[in-house]
C-alpha cells in the first residue's frame, strides 16, 4: 500500500470506469459535432484578471473558490474554475470574431474550485462547456438548451427537469435591483448570514442561497420577470417558443439566477433530484457583456457548463451501464520459448485493427486461458508451429493452419 493518496477533492478515473466515462464524453463530442460546434482547448490556468473582471470580485467563485497563486515572475495566475471566460478570451486573442458568426465551440476539460467535496462534486472536476459567441438570436439560446436535452435523451437519462428564467440586461435590471433592494431592506430580519453576504456583493445573488427558510421568504420578493424591458421580454418569449417547437419541456422559475456577473437574459439549469440535494447537472445562460469586459467590442454569447461526474451520477441512478472494453484475440502458448515466433502474429493482428494480447507473466497454459477470460477475449488462439486451435465462446473449437491465422481471424 502506498502512503500517498489522491489530494482531497480529486479522484482517479480507473480503467474499469473508463467505458462509461467514454460513453458520456464520446456522445457529447459526437452531438456537438452534429450541431456545428468545434473543439477548443484552453490552458489549465489563466491570468487571474480573466476571472475577476468577468465573474465579479464578490461572486462565490472569485471570493471563495479560486485556486490563485503567484508564479516566479510575480504574475497572479488562477487555475481555470470555469470554461466560458477562457474561451471568450481565446475568441478575442485569436481573432475568432473575424470568422463567420456565431463561433460555436466546445471543450471537455478539468476545472478547479476550492469547496467542500461532496458526492459528485470535486475540487478538480471535468466539465463539458459549450459556447456560441457572436449571435443574439433567441434561436441559438434554444438550440444550445436543446443540445443538452438531446444528450440526456441519448444517454438514457429521463428523470430531470429544465428550469428556465430571464434575468434581464443592463437596460432593465438596474430598476429591478432598486425594487429588490428596497424589499430586502424591509425584510432584512428574514435573511441569514449567507443571504446578507450575497446581497452585499449583488442583490440578485440572494436568490442563490441554499437555506429553505430564506428561499421561502424570497418567494414573496419582486421578480425580475415582472420588470423585463420589451426587448428582453420579446427575447425570452421567442426562446420559450423555440423550445416548445423542439418539444423540450421546461419549468419557469422566476428566482433562478446565475452566480457569475457576466450573465444576462436567458438563464437555465438542468436538475436531477435522483442524485441528491445538490441536484444540478448543467447550468448556463446568455452573457452578452462578457467579451466587452475582456476588452472586446460588445458581442452577444450564450453557453453552458455541465459536470461530467454529476452526469455520471444521473446515469447511475437510471441504471445505465456501458459495455466493458474487451480484447479481440488472446494468443496462448504451450511453450513459452515460442514467444519470439508468436510476437509477429500479435503485431500483424494489431495492424489489421484487432485488439490482441499475449501472456507476459510466465503463466501455464491453464493460467493463460484464465487470463484471457479476465480480459474478455472474444477469441483465444492456442498457438502451434504448424496448426493452431481457435476457441470462441458458444462455438466449436476450430483448427486452422498457423500461417492463415491473421487473415482468417480478421474475417
Amino acid at each position: 500500500m502506498t502512503t500517498f493518496e489522491a489530494p482531497r477533492g480529486t479522484h482517479d478515473i480507473l480503467p474499469s470506469e473508463q467505458p462509461l466515462w467514454r460513453l458520456v464524453t464520446g456522445e457529447a463530442e459526437r452531438l456537438c459535432s452534429l450541431y456545428g460546434y468545434r473543439p477548443i482547448q484552453t490552458p489549465g490556468f489563466e491570468d487571474t484578471g480573466v476571472f475577476e473582471r468577468t465573474s465579479g470580485r464578490g461572486s462565490d467563485v472569485v471570493h471563495k473558490e479560486m485556486y490563485t497563486f503567484t508564479d516566479r515572475g510575480g504574475r497572479s495566475l488562477t487555475l481555470r474554475p470555469e470554461g466560458t471566460a477562457p474561451i471568450a478570451r481565446a475568441y478575442l486573442e485569436h481573432g475568432l470574431h473575424r470568422e463567420a458568426q456565431p463561433v460555436k465551440l466546445y471543450t471537455i476539460a478539468t476545472m478547479y474550485r476550492y469547496s467542500a467535496p461532496q458526492r459528485g462534486r470535486y475540487r478538480e472536476h471535468w466539465q463539458l462547456s459549450v459556447e456560441a459567441i457572436g449571435s443574439a438570436d433567441p434561436a441559438i439560446d434554444a438550440e444550445l438548451i436543446q443540445l443538452y436535452d438531446e444528450l440526456l435523451a441519448r444517454l438514457g437519462v429521463t428523470k430531470y427537469k429544465l428550469l428556465l428564467n430571464s434575468i434581464g440586461d443592463e437596460k432593465c435590471r438596474p430598476a429591478y435591483l432598486e425594487r429588490l433592494t428596497a424589499w430586502l431592506d424591509e425584510h432584512e430580519d428574514l435573511l441569514d448570514d449567507e443571504a446578507k453576504q450575497k446581497r452585499a456583493t449583488s442583490p440578485l445573488r440572494v436568490f442563490d442561497v441554499k437555506d429553505e427558510r430564506v428561499q421561502a421568504a424570497l418567494a414573496e420578493a419582486p421578480k425580475i420577470g415582472d420588470a423585463l424591458c420589451d426587448e428582453c421580454r420579446a427575447h425570452f418569449d421567442a426562446v420559450k417558443a423555440h423550445l416548445e417547437n423542439y418539444g423540450v419541456e421546461f419549468e419557469l422559475v422566476p428566482t433562478l439566477v446565475r452566480g457569475l456577473d457576466y450573465y444576462t437574459r436567458t438563464a437555465f439549469e438542468f436538475v436531477d433530484e435522483a442524485i441528491g440535494a445538490q441536484s444540478s447537472i448543467c447550468g448556463g445562460g446568455r452573457y452578452d457583456g462578457l467579451v466587452e469586459q475582456l476588452g472586446g467590442k460588445p458581442t452577444p454569447g450564450i453557453g453552458f457548463g455541465a459536470g461530467i461526474e454529476r452526469l455520471l451520477l444521473s446515469l447511475e441512478a437510471e441504471g445505465v451501464q456501458a459495455q466493458p472494453e474487451e480484447i479481440d484475440v488472446f494468443v496462448a502458448l504451450h511453450d513459452a520459448g515460442d514467444k519470439p515466433k508468436v510476437m509477429p502474429l500479435v503485431q500483424e493482428l494489431r495492424r489489421r485493427g484487432l485488439r490482441a494480447d499475449v501472456d507476459y507473466a510466465g503463466r501455464s497454459l491453464k493460467g493463460q486461458l484464465t487470463q484471457a477470460g479476465r480480459l474478455g477475449a472474444k477469441a483465444i488462439v492456442e498457438w502451434g508451429p504448424e496448426q493452431s486451435k481457435v476457441r470462441r465462446q458458444g462455438q466449436r473449437d476450430e483448427e486452422m493452419p498457423t500461417a492463415e491465422l491473421a487473415e482468417r481471424l480478421r474475417r
